[in-house]
């Protein structure tokens, strides 16, 4: 049964905050691609680069911040390990929990972060429960959350592999945040049927609904479509940290009506299975028949989509994240359509140094149709006694947090 909770006790009491830190904006420079020879994307004629333009801002000390663009004008976004305004967060553990804010303003450089909260979540039998899938579409505000399996049982040592676990399902808020509605699922009992086995893979890990604009005004037919990166049984090629929070093989797509009492329900849900032999997109509603929207062994990892109305592209980000503690690598992808196909913008290695859930927020695109705003953090292994990585902040004002970065998408 469905239960209503309260947030925690005084998460609204704190009024909010302006930017953490906003550095004198560096100069601008256009990111080299450098694809792997191996690269099955052909190149863009239309947006053939990204140059940063030097405006920067980095917002509370909080990673997984993927906003979402409401009829009132506001942002609401998730976000964990961490704090915001003094409430913490953090999604380790027997006793996990995931915070959600909004996120006031028009200016990118001025901000404010207010009404921060959190929810519980149990992960067992997993390590860590941490927040996906954040929407807020007529009124109602969806959040899910997915499990991770730390990789040799001694957290925080070694390598910080954290083995995908499922998409657990997503609870609801009709007065924002205010009071939630929970998912009837549980980490043993998800959304999806996956993992097959205990420590088995999975093909919708870290889940995050694509951004199409205002209240979803720009879904090419009224449904939220829900992307994630996963890998398969067998996999043929694996890599010592593969199929974790930041790595994998193949990028996945789902599709469903975006309403309360539907949005948990496995059979509402349709899966993109591939194409037929004219090229159109196959949707089942079978889980067993869902193939990869992208196949990449070995570099893939955390994805968003984002419509770009101006352009009318589609633009996709996809960070590898290595062996999960090096230095990451993320590449933009467009297409003129959610199912692609999808053409190669900019490979950028080392993004942040250590960049990761990389989205391009709708309500930050300008009308020239060239001008966005890229939303990230970085370098959460710096200062860990037990990495110590001391990574660069690249571009400057990457760090742990939610940074905002201007960027120009480069064409004709």
């Amino acid at each position: 049964m469905m239960t209503r909770r309260s947030f925690m006790a005084g998460a609204f009491l704190v009024p909010g905050a302006l930017a953490q830190q906003q550095d004198a904006p560096f100069s601008p420079r256009v990111w080299p691609s450098e694809p792997p020879a191996d690269c099955p994307f052909p190149p863009s004629k239309e947006i053939t680069g990204i140059r940063f333009t030097g405006r920067h801002a980095r917002y509370t000390s909080a990673d997984t911040w993927y906003p979402s663009w409401a009829s009132s004008g506001n942002l609401y976004s998730t976000w964990t390990d961490g704090a915001v305004n003094g409430l913490k967060a953090s999604s380790f553990g027997p006793k996990a929990v995931t915070g959600f804010a909004t996120i006031l303003g028009d200016d990118p450089l001025n901000l404010k972060v207010v009404d921060q909260g959190v929810y519980p979540g149990a992960p067992a039998p997993y390590g860590g429960r941490y927040p996906s899938a954040n929407l807020v579409h007529k009124g109602v505000w969806y959040q899910g959350t997915y499990c991770l399996m730390d990789s040799d049982g001694d957290p925080g040592k070694g390598l910080n592999w954290d083995i995908l676990g499922p998409f657990v399902g997503l609870r609801y808020s009709t007065d924002f945040g205010k009071t939630w509605t929970d998912t009837p699922h549980t980490p043993s009992n998800p959304l999806f049927p996956e993992p097959a086995k205990p420590g088995g893979k999975v093909k919708f890990g870290a889940p995050h609904f694509a951004d199409f604009g205002q209240d979803m005004e720009h879904s090419p037919d009224g449904k939220a479509y829900l992307v994630g990166h996963g890998a398969s049984d067998p996999d043929p090629k694996p890599r010592e940290a593969n199929a974790s929070w930041i790595t994998g093989d193949q990028v996945y797509l789902a599709r469903v009506a975006p309403r309360a009492r539907n949005i948990n329900d496995r059979a509402e849900w349709e899966f993109f299975a591939g194409r037929d032999k004219s090229g159109k997109p196959l949707w089942r509603r079978s889980f067993s028949k869902v193939r990869p929207l992208v196949d990449w062994n070995n570099n893939c990892g955390n994805v968003s989509i984002t419509y770009h109305a101006p352009l009318k592209k589609y633009l996709m980000a996809i960070t590898d994240g290595g062996n999960t503690i090096s230095k990451f690598n993320t590449f933009v992808l467009e297409s003129d359509r959610v199912t692609g196909p999808w053409k190669l913008v900019v490979y950028m290695k080392s993004f942040g140094e250590q960049g990761y859930f990389v989205n391009f927020p709708s309500k930050f695109i300008g009308r020239d149709g060239r001008t966005a705003w890229l939303c990230c953090a970085a370098n959460f292994t710096n200062g860990n006694q037990n990495w110590n990585t001391n990574y660069r902040s690249d571009p400057p004002g990457s760090g742990y947090g939610m940074c905002l970065q201007e960027v120009e998408l480069l064409g004709r």
